[in-house]
């Protein structure tokens, strides 16, 4: 089986060797926070969890952005919009919008969900096909649209 963590760990010699400082220091924060959760929890990560490390560092960045944006801050933002785009390249194809409605509408009808109260159900359907594919409070919000609509 091929490593995500392998192929990161390639990308990052690449990067030394093209002299990409940029990309090479967001792999190397990808790189220490992978190292992160296995340190701590014991356990050599396998590519589905190393997909959940990128989902969060994706969620902390967004933000990021939203804060720096508020405060007047754009050129942090603009820092952090480039190190999405370096750990989306390690992420699966994202999703588009309109695979995200169509899953959104399958979960629902699927799980029987009739109201906001059932939003856990859709959701727990939804998020091991859509992690790290898709901004999970992106589709929260069409979640809750297709349960009050």
């Amino acid at each position: 089986m091929d490593l995500l963590t392998d192929r990161i760990k390639e990308d990052m010699k690449a990067s030394m060797k093209g002299g990409a400082k940029a990309r090479l220091g967001v792999i190397r924060l990808i790189l220490a926070a992978i190292k992160q959760v296995e340190v701590d929890e014991r356990i050599l990560l396998d590519n589905e969890r190393t997909i959940l490390v990128l989902d969060k560092m994706l969620k902390q960045r967004r933000e990021s952005i939203r804060l720096f944006l508020d405060a007047g801050r754009h050129d942090l933002a603009e820092i952090e919009e480039a190190e999405i785009l370096v750990i989306q390249d390690f992420l699966p194809q994202a999703l588009s919008e309109e695979e995200i409605d169509a899953m959104v509408g399958d979960a629902v009808i699927n799980s029987g969900a009739e109201s906001i109260k059932d939003m856990g159900k859709v959701m727990s359907l939804l998020k091991p096909n859509m992690q790290g594919r898709a901004d999970m409070s992106v589709v929260s919000i069409k979640i809750k649209a297709a349960l009050t609509g």
